[in-house]
Protein backbone atom coordinates (compact mmCIF):
# COMPACT_ATOMS: atom_id res chain seq x y z
CA UNK A 1 0.00 0.00 0.00
CA UNK A 2 1.26 3.36 -0.92
CA UNK A 3 2.35 5.31 2.35
CA UNK A 4 1.53 8.76 1.08
CA UNK A 5 -1.87 8.93 -1.52
CA UNK A 6 -0.85 12.63 -2.37
CA UNK A 7 2.45 12.00 -4.08
CA UNK A 8 1.09 9.29 -6.73
CA UNK A 9 0.42 12.14 -9.50
CA UNK A 10 3.72 13.10 -9.56
CA UNK A 11 6.83 11.85 -11.78
CA UNK A 12 9.68 10.52 -10.57
CA UNK A 13 11.94 13.23 -11.07
CA UNK A 14 9.26 15.39 -9.40
CA UNK A 15 9.62 13.34 -6.23
CA UNK A 16 13.21 13.49 -6.51
CA UNK A 17 13.30 17.04 -6.90
CA UNK A 18 10.78 17.38 -3.61
CA UNK A 19 13.56 15.29 -2.15
CA UNK A 20 16.21 18.28 -2.44
CA UNK A 21 13.61 20.31 -1.45
CA UNK A 22 13.46 18.84 1.83
CA UNK A 23 10.07 17.12 1.69
CA UNK A 24 11.83 13.72 2.98
CA UNK A 25 7.80 12.09 3.72
CA UNK A 26 9.08 11.62 0.07
CA UNK A 27 11.34 9.55 0.50
CA UNK A 28 9.09 6.69 2.19
CA UNK A 29 6.56 7.27 -0.74
CA UNK A 30 9.24 6.09 -3.30
CA UNK A 31 10.80 3.16 -1.12
CA UNK A 32 6.98 2.44 -0.78
CA UNK A 33 6.46 2.87 -4.43
CA UNK A 34 9.41 0.68 -5.56
CA UNK A 35 9.22 -2.32 -3.35
CA UNK A 36 7.71 -4.28 -6.05
CA UNK A 37 10.59 -4.13 -7.49
CA UNK A 38 13.11 -4.99 -4.80
CA UNK A 39 11.36 -7.95 -3.65
CA UNK A 40 11.85 -9.06 -7.85
CA UNK A 41 15.51 -8.55 -8.11
CA UNK A 42 15.90 -10.46 -4.88
CA UNK A 43 14.15 -13.56 -6.12
CA UNK A 44 16.04 -13.56 -9.17
CA UNK A 45 19.03 -13.65 -7.28
CA UNK A 46 17.70 -15.72 -4.35
CA UNK A 47 19.47 -18.61 -6.66
CA UNK A 48 22.78 -16.85 -5.77
CA UNK A 49 22.73 -18.21 -1.99
CA UNK A 50 21.38 -16.21 0.89
CA UNK A 51 18.23 -15.78 3.04
CA UNK A 52 15.52 -13.79 0.95
CA UNK A 53 14.76 -11.49 3.62
CA UNK A 54 18.42 -10.72 3.40
CA UNK A 55 18.40 -10.01 0.21
CA UNK A 56 15.00 -7.74 0.37
CA UNK A 57 16.52 -5.45 3.03
CA UNK A 58 20.03 -5.18 1.04
CA UNK A 59 17.86 -4.47 -1.68
CA UNK A 60 15.99 -1.72 0.24
CA UNK A 61 19.37 -0.36 0.65
CA UNK A 62 20.07 -0.28 -2.45
CA UNK A 63 17.08 1.85 -3.69
CA UNK A 64 17.04 4.08 -0.46
CA UNK A 65 21.53 4.84 -2.43
CA UNK A 66 19.73 5.36 -5.91
CA UNK A 67 17.22 7.80 -3.96
CA UNK A 68 20.22 9.83 -2.76
CA UNK A 69 22.38 9.85 -5.27
CA UNK A 70 20.05 10.14 -8.34
CA UNK A 71 21.57 13.05 -10.51
CA UNK A 72 18.56 14.12 -12.70
CA UNK A 73 19.58 14.96 -16.55
CA UNK A 74 22.70 12.94 -15.96
CA UNK A 75 21.49 10.02 -14.94
CA UNK A 76 19.16 7.51 -17.03
CA UNK A 77 15.36 7.43 -16.05
CA UNK A 78 15.12 7.10 -12.10
CA UNK A 79 13.75 3.56 -12.69
CA UNK A 80 16.47 2.13 -14.40
CA UNK A 81 18.53 4.30 -11.84
CA UNK A 82 16.95 2.52 -8.93
CA UNK A 83 17.27 -1.40 -10.91
CA UNK A 84 20.96 -0.66 -11.26
CA UNK A 85 21.19 0.16 -7.65
CA UNK A 86 19.43 -2.26 -6.23
CA UNK A 87 20.68 -5.35 -8.19
CA UNK A 88 24.52 -3.93 -7.70
CA UNK A 89 23.51 -3.92 -3.63
CA UNK A 90 21.92 -7.44 -4.06
CA UNK A 91 24.96 -9.49 -5.57
CA UNK A 92 27.55 -7.40 -3.88
CA UNK A 93 26.11 -8.01 -0.43
CA UNK A 94 26.03 -12.37 -2.37
CA UNK A 95 29.29 -12.14 -2.30
CA UNK A 96 30.56 -10.63 0.93
CA UNK A 97 27.65 -13.29 2.45
CA UNK A 98 30.18 -16.00 0.28
CA UNK A 99 33.75 -15.31 1.49
CA UNK A 100 32.40 -14.77 5.12
CA UNK A 101 31.06 -18.42 5.37
CA UNK A 102 34.03 -19.79 3.22
CA UNK A 103 31.72 -22.78 1.95
CA UNK A 104 33.63 -23.69 -1.61
CA UNK A 105 30.23 -25.10 -2.92
CA UNK A 106 29.14 -21.23 -2.78
CA UNK A 107 32.44 -20.45 -5.21
CA UNK A 108 30.82 -21.81 -8.22
CA UNK A 109 27.71 -22.80 -10.10
CA UNK A 110 25.57 -26.17 -9.54
CA UNK A 111 25.29 -27.32 -13.16
CA UNK A 112 21.88 -28.73 -12.22
CA UNK A 113 20.73 -25.86 -10.33
CA UNK A 114 17.72 -24.35 -11.24
CA UNK A 115 17.28 -21.42 -13.10
CA UNK A 116 14.00 -20.78 -13.53
CA UNK A 117 10.74 -19.27 -11.15
CA UNK A 118 7.85 -21.63 -12.40
CA UNK A 119 7.79 -25.15 -10.74
CA UNK A 120 6.58 -26.77 -13.02
CA UNK A 121 8.73 -25.43 -15.99
CA UNK A 122 12.22 -26.05 -14.55
CA UNK A 123 15.33 -25.37 -16.46
CA UNK A 124 18.53 -26.03 -15.15
CA UNK A 125 22.25 -24.28 -16.28
CA UNK A 126 23.70 -27.56 -18.08
CA UNK A 127 20.09 -27.36 -19.92
CA UNK A 128 20.54 -23.47 -20.88
CA UNK A 129 24.04 -24.34 -22.05
CA UNK A 130 23.48 -27.41 -24.00
CA UNK A 131 20.78 -25.57 -25.61
CA UNK A 132 22.94 -23.21 -27.56
CA UNK A 133 24.37 -26.20 -29.49
CA UNK A 134 20.45 -27.71 -29.99
CA UNK A 135 20.87 -29.80 -28.43
CA UNK A 136 18.53 -31.76 -25.54
CA UNK A 137 20.12 -32.85 -22.33
CA UNK A 138 19.84 -36.36 -23.24
CA UNK A 139 22.91 -35.99 -26.09
CA UNK A 140 25.28 -34.56 -23.45
CA UNK A 141 24.58 -36.85 -20.64
CA UNK A 142 25.45 -36.35 -17.48
CA UNK A 143 26.14 -38.86 -14.71
CA UNK A 144 25.13 -36.91 -10.98
CA UNK A 145 27.82 -38.65 -9.28
CA UNK A 146 30.57 -36.85 -11.37
CA UNK A 147 28.61 -33.67 -11.00
CA UNK A 148 30.74 -32.45 -7.90
CA UNK A 149 34.08 -33.30 -10.02
CA UNK A 150 32.54 -31.71 -13.29
CA UNK A 151 31.86 -28.59 -11.11
CA UNK A 152 35.17 -28.28 -9.75
CA UNK A 153 36.82 -28.31 -12.91
CA UNK A 154 34.45 -25.21 -14.42
CA UNK A 155 35.79 -24.17 -10.99
CA UNK A 156 39.14 -24.05 -11.92
CA UNK A 157 39.14 -23.17 -15.22
CA UNK A 158 37.08 -19.67 -14.96
CA UNK A 159 38.92 -16.24 -14.34
CA UNK A 160 37.07 -14.09 -11.17
CA UNK A 161 35.38 -12.20 -13.75
CA UNK A 162 33.70 -14.93 -15.62
CA UNK A 163 33.05 -16.46 -12.51
CA UNK A 164 30.85 -13.34 -12.06
CA UNK A 165 29.45 -13.01 -15.55
CA UNK A 166 28.10 -16.92 -15.27
CA UNK A 167 26.73 -15.79 -11.48
CA UNK A 168 24.20 -13.57 -12.33
CA UNK A 169 23.92 -14.61 -16.50
CA UNK A 170 22.04 -17.88 -14.39
CA UNK A 171 19.58 -15.23 -12.74
CA UNK A 172 18.38 -14.65 -16.53
CA UNK A 173 19.62 -11.20 -16.96
CA UNK A 174 21.54 -10.17 -20.28
CA UNK A 175 24.80 -9.34 -20.77
CA UNK A 176 24.08 -5.66 -20.85
CA UNK A 177 22.28 -5.80 -17.71
CA UNK A 178 25.80 -7.54 -16.50
CA UNK A 179 27.74 -5.05 -17.18
CA UNK A 180 25.99 -2.31 -15.02
CA UNK A 181 25.56 -4.24 -12.73
CA UNK A 182 29.99 -5.17 -12.84
CA UNK A 183 30.85 -1.86 -13.72
CA UNK A 184 32.22 -3.28 -16.87
CA UNK A 185 31.53 -2.17 -20.47
CA UNK A 186 29.50 -3.99 -22.77
CA UNK A 187 31.83 -5.65 -25.18
CA UNK A 188 34.23 -7.47 -22.39
CA UNK A 189 31.32 -8.69 -21.04
CA UNK A 190 29.71 -10.49 -23.53
CA UNK A 191 33.16 -11.96 -24.68
CA UNK A 192 33.33 -13.39 -20.95
CA UNK A 193 30.16 -14.79 -21.03
CA UNK A 194 30.99 -16.39 -25.05
CA UNK A 195 34.72 -17.85 -23.10
CA UNK A 196 32.97 -19.07 -20.05
CA UNK A 197 30.35 -21.51 -22.27
CA UNK A 198 32.71 -22.50 -24.17
CA UNK A 199 34.75 -23.51 -21.47
CA UNK A 200 31.67 -25.76 -20.25
CA UNK A 201 30.85 -27.04 -22.94
CA UNK A 202 34.44 -28.35 -23.37
CA UNK A 203 34.71 -29.65 -19.80
CA UNK A 204 31.04 -31.22 -20.22
CA UNK A 205 31.95 -32.98 -23.57
CA UNK A 206 35.39 -34.41 -22.20
CA UNK A 207 33.73 -35.34 -19.15
CA UNK A 208 31.47 -37.71 -20.85
CA UNK A 209 34.41 -39.30 -23.08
Amino acid sequence: MIVNEKYKDFSDIELIEKIREGQRDVTEYIMEKYKDLVKIKARSMFILGADNDDLIQEGMIGLFKAIRDYDIGRDASFYTFAELCISRQIYTAVQASRRQKHIPLNDYISLYRSISDNADDEKYLIDSLQSLEDKSPEDVLIDKENVDILEQKIEESLSAFEKQVLDLYITGISYVEIARILGKDEKSTDNALSRLKTKIRKIVRENNK
